[in-house]
């Protein structure tokens, strides 16, 4: 039920006294079905083990949520377990080489999220002894943390009623109270009506129960309305037409680019470079490429762009998407030495340790070399 399914001469005052109690039963029924169904998580601590007094540990819970941007749950796993395994603490990850955090997540994506990690690590173990802010201001400050990752870290790791709206939020938000305004205009709206649910009971388990809601049941295709424990309350479902929600505008075709990367090997070794610092995949190690632009790179440019004097030949080409434009790599292949390379010089890596590069680069290399890794 909504606001908008009370009749029109409802007084203002009755009308929130209805939504209220509505409201605490949907958080009451939610809660309840998290605690039966909480998802088993290696950074989370579920209702049962906090009844017995274990808390979350503010250095997992904000790892995982940095990691959980823009990436799935069985993508990101195994990272985190990695991660957490070398570097258990904020104070081991802020001690670390730049270079070592970077290839350690190589494969993750989005690399700014790994430098922002290194920069929030040195900061936390520098300027705060090590012990993450307990508020969504003093996280907030905390270079890299933008408002839904401080959000998150305060209601899960400190129990603060903060308001944690990620895509699952916005999705059981907008069928709940059939939102017809399109993505992403309705974000605001969206977030406001989350916003109206946030209570100070168990605000952790709240924005996590919100989250399993949508991975679980409220999902983007084919939602599980029949297993949804706020199924009552959902205006979307009243309609007829949950699945159509949120409503989205229609996206704008992705620009699609064009590059060379030259796959140059010396015996079982492979020449590899270091992108400048920033930048997409800023401070990652590659392949030497050319630059990437809208037009195709000609053979006479993809040779006079090359990083080596030598005889290369064409081993054919690679396709890969990044969130804001697609990307056609052709590839050349040779044996020889890297007289040409700048920028820092080059790398020299054996073939079995080329699993750290960044995706495009790793497809590429695997691509060029015959699948010889």
């Amino acid at each position: 039920m909504s606001l908008g399914d009370c009749a029109a001469p409802m007084a203002l005052e009755v009308m929130i006294a209805v939504w209220g109690g509505v409201n605490t039963a949907l958080r009451a029924q939610l809660l309840a079905w998290y605690d039966a169904n909480a998802r088993d998580l290696p950074w989370r601590v579920r209702p049962a083990a906090q009844a017995a007094g274990a808390k979350a540990d503010p250095y997992r819970v904000w790892l995982s949520e940095v990691m959980l941007q823009q990436t799935t749950v069985p993508h990101a796993t195994p990272y985190f377990l990695r991660f957490t395994a070398r570097w258990p603490t904020v104070g081991d990850l802020a001690a670390e080489a730049d270079g070592e955090v970077m290839a350690a997540w190589a494969g993750l994506g989005y690399y700014a999220r790994a430098r922002n990690l290194l920069a929030c690590a040195r900061a936390v173990a520098g300027e705060h002894g090590g012990i993450f802010p307990d508020t969504e201001d003093g996280l907030r400050a905390l270079p890299g943390l933008g408002p839904y990752t401080a959000a998150a870290v305060a209601a899960i790791a400190f129990g603060r009623p903060a308001n944690v709206v990620d895509g699952n939020v916005e999705r059981v938000m907008a069928r709940l109270f059939a939102v017809d305004q399109p993505l992403p205009d309705a974000k605001p709206e969206l977030k406001r009506l989350a916003a109206g649910l946030v209570g100070n009971e168990r605000p952790g388990d709240w924005a996590q129960a919100l989250m399993d809601l949508g991975a679980t049941v409220c999902r983007p295709k084919q939602p599980q309305c029949d297993r949804c424990p706020v199924a009552a309350h959902c205006a979307g479902l009243a309609g007829g037409e949950p699945e159509t929600y949120p409503r989205r505008t229609a996206k704008a075709e992705r620009p699609h680019r064009h590059g060379v990367a030259y796959i140059l090997t010396r015996g079982s070794e492979v020449a590899l470079v270091r992108r400048p610092p920033k930048g997409l995949l800023g401070g990652m190690l590659a392949l030497p490429s050319s630059d990437w632009r809208a037009a195709r790179w000609s053979e006479t440019e993809a040779m006079a762009a090359a990083p080596a004097m030598a005889d290369w030949r064409s081993v054919g080409e690679v396709e890969h998407g990044f969130t804001h434009f697609t990307l056609t790599l052709q590839l050349l292949r040779a044996e020889g030495e890297a007289d040409g390379v700048t920028q820092g010089g080059v790398i020299w890596s054996p073939r079995r340790d080329l699993d750290g590069l960044p995706s495009v680069f790793l497809k590429a290399a695997k691509a060029g070399l015959n699948g010889l890794l």
